[in-house]
């Protein structure tokens, strides 16, 4: 990695530490505010961040074939641009219809700003070394929750569940926007690639793949999980016996609980098989979830719940770009990988709903349930699908 390359993957995670804080991490941490401000109930709230992840999920496949096509540094410069004026607009809204298409329109932004999008630009550019590059952004990325959790509890208290959206809309317009501008004029140059002829037919030809279909299941399960648990972490830890003052505090642990993970993986460098780092880091989550459930009876262990949870969804972040190049190779990787993304998108979507509903149907102990069981699926599923050595190249 060149110095030019080792500042834009610097200005890049920054970047995405800012966008993460306002489109994904800001909706938990203000959860209360807004409930007591709007008056809406848990899910027509969460419908709102529902829509965004189901038009992300519609958008990612054709924005990683315009990442294929050498256009990925427009999108991590405009998108972030919408997202912006989409949480600003979030402060606004009057109604839940209005709430619903707001997040829509974020859900644009979202197809082209996140880790998706960036880690399939970065990977046509570095190829094998790219790991390095994504695990950088991810160490600094993955502590956006230990910001935003402190920040919107108090921005929610001020001005309000709806009115702490401008703030983290500022955020996002000064702070991201001129990172991302800067990190795509020092990552000028050719790419990685094939031409174009050979990424002919390589997203048919993965989709034909048990193998693909495999990453699909794991991540969507993993992501459904990891969904519910964050979208509701503040309830989940309070109903586990903490008030709301220390489930905000444990919630902030979550980035650096996720930092933990990437470290290890960083520090072991080419030692750590992909497939080593998949079934460890899938582990920890249902060690994870197992601890959650037993922690009524002693809610301290809630904290090592979000470091063993953090850690083992921190390298998860990581490996699924890295599974994909290992087991279906590097040809038409915008393509494949942005479909291989709608299925953890999906189950993103989804999450804050079904977690409402089984709240409000079932309690705690029903999404308890289901974290401990959608955990130790995705696992069994990984431990089929690495069995063997990667093969692909």
């Amino acid at each position: 990695m060149t110095a030019k390359e080792s500042l834009a993957v610097w200005a890049l995670a920054l970047g995405l530490f800012l966008i993460y804080a306002g489109v994904f991490y800001a909706f938990p941490a203000v959860l209360p505010d807004l409930l007591t401000q709007t008056g809406w109930s848990k899910a027509d709230l969460a419908l709102g961040p529902t829509l965004s992840y189901l038009v992300m999920a519609v958008l990612t496949p054709l924005t990683g074939r315009v990442i294929d096509r050498g256009h990925g540094g427009v999108l991590v410069v405009v998108m972030p641009i919408l997202a912006a004026v989409g949480l600003a607009a979030l402060a606004f809204v009057q109604t839940r219809a209005q709430w619903w298409a707001v997040w829509a329109i974020l859900g644009v932004a979202q197809s082209g700003c996140l880790y998706e999008s960036v880690f399939a630009l970065l990977t046509r550019r570095m190829g094998a070394h790219a790991r390095v590059a994504i695990t950088r952004i991810t160490l600094v990325a993955g502590l956006s929750s230990t910001m935003t959790f402190p920040l919107g509890h108090w921005l929610g208290h001020a001005y309000g569940g709806k009115g702490a959206y401008l703030g983290f809309a500022a955020l996002t317009l000064l702070g991201a926007v001129p990172l991302n501008i800067w990190a795509m004029r020092l990552l000028r140059g050719p790419e990685v690639s094939r031409q174009a002829e050979d990424n002919r037919g390589a997203l048919r030809a993965a989709l034909r793949r048990p193998a693909f279909w495999g990453i699909a299941a794991i991540f969507a399960l993993i992501w459904l999980s990891h969904g519910m648990l964050l979208t509701y972490i503040l309830p989940l830890f309070q109903e586990r016996g903490m008030s709301r003052e220390w489930a905000a505090v444990a919630a902030a642990c979550l980035g650096p609980a996720q930092l933990v993970g990437r470290l290890v993986l960083a520090l072991g460098g080419a030692r750590v098989e992909n497939r080593m780092a998949t079934r460890v880091s899938l582990l920890m989550v249902v060690l994870a979830a197992c601890l959650l459930w037993f922690s009524g009876a002693a809610p301290v262990l809630v904290f090592v719940v979000v470091i063993v949870h953090g850690a083992g969804v921190g390298l998860m972040s990581i490996m699924r770009p890295m599974l994909i190049m290992d087991v279906l190779g590097r040809r038409g990787f915008g393509a494949i990988s942005g479909a291989s993304a709608v299925s953890p998108i999906v189950a993103t979507a989804a999450a804050p709903v079904l977690g409402a509903y089984l709240l409000d149907n079932f309690g705690a102990g029903a999404i308890y349930a289901c974290l401990i069981g959608f955990s130790c699926l995705s696992l069994a599923v990984a431990m089929v699908l690495t069995r063997k050595p990667a093969l692909a190249g």
